[in-house]
């Protein structure tokens, strides 16, 4: 299905905007996992180091912008939990139905 004009242009407005709450809750989860005090230092710094090497391989952190991926991209930001399908009522309800497929067998 091709992408219309105005979904790739909303996607490109938005997608920083995603990705910044995203990495923003992530830092928030990083602070409380040193502000443990159930570990120890070492433990904490690795787990964090493991943490930030998974973390950036994500969407939500790292993303190619092709509007051939669009649907798979935005399917793939809701699995991960950076966006919801509410995060969608501006798009046009093909995209959206597409995502919803998308996302339905990706399951």
């Amino acid at each position: 299905m091709e992408v219309s004009k105005s979904d790739w242009k909303i996607y490109r407005e938005k997608i920083g905007e995603w990705q910044e709450d995203y990495m923003d809750r992530l830092c928030q989860e990083y602070i409380n996992l040193l502000k443990r005090k159930d570990k120890h230092p070492s433990e904490k710094f690795w787990e964090l180091e493991e943490r930030i090497y998974k973390d950036k391989k994500t969407p939500g952190v790292s993303l190619e912008l092709r509007k051939g991926n669009l649907y798979w991209d935005i399917a793939k930001l809701i699995h991960d939990k950076v966006i919801t399908f509410d995060d969608l009522e501006i798009f046009s309800d093909d995209l959206k139905e597409a995502v919803k497929f998308m996302s339905l067998s990706n399951e």
